[in-house]
């Protein structure tokens, strides 16, 4: 995480492609969930706000992420630094208070402490969702045959 809030804050990456890295290294390597966790995000000394939004927005990833895998937390996720940012942040460009509330009611808790609204999607793991539908699929099948 910490390569990819780097990228972020210094390079100037579009968040999501950086972030999309992560989630695929995080995913394809389960045996090194742990080492890509485990360095804290540096956010620069002079830091903007929309760094220090993503800098929380990493914090919040790897909490929800090491809750998910079951994987120990580092304690740098804690840092009072990325508690809690002062105005909620939506994933969306929608104003329509049904899409809000939505996002609301499905954030993750380790998303929605820190006022991130960006819904239960956020980190889907392609290979389990598949591995999902195609059992849904099949007992589905199976029940109509």
């Amino acid at each position: 995480m910490q390569e990819a809030y780097k990228r972020i804050s210094e390079e100037h990456e579009d968040p999501w492609v950086a972030l999309g890295d992560f989630s695929n290294d995080f995913f394809d390597q389960p045996e090194r969930r742990a080492d890509l966790v485990c360095d804290p995000v540096q956010e620069p000394a002079s830091s903007t706000g929309e760094q220090h939004r993503w800098a929380v927005f990493c914090a919040a990833s790897v909490e929800y992420l090491c809750q998910k895998y079951d994987i120990a937390c580092p304690d740098w996720t804690s840092n009072p630094a990325y508690a809690l940012l002062p105005e909620p942040w939506f994933d969306t460009t929608s104003t329509k208070p049904q899409v809000l509330e939505r996002l609301r009611e499905t954030t993750p808790d380790a998303f929605r402490r820190r006022n991130i609204y960006c819904g239960d999607r956020i980190y889907i793991n392609k290979r389990e969702a598949a591995a999902e539908f195609r059992r849904k699929l099949e007992l589905r099948l199976k029940r109509t045959a």
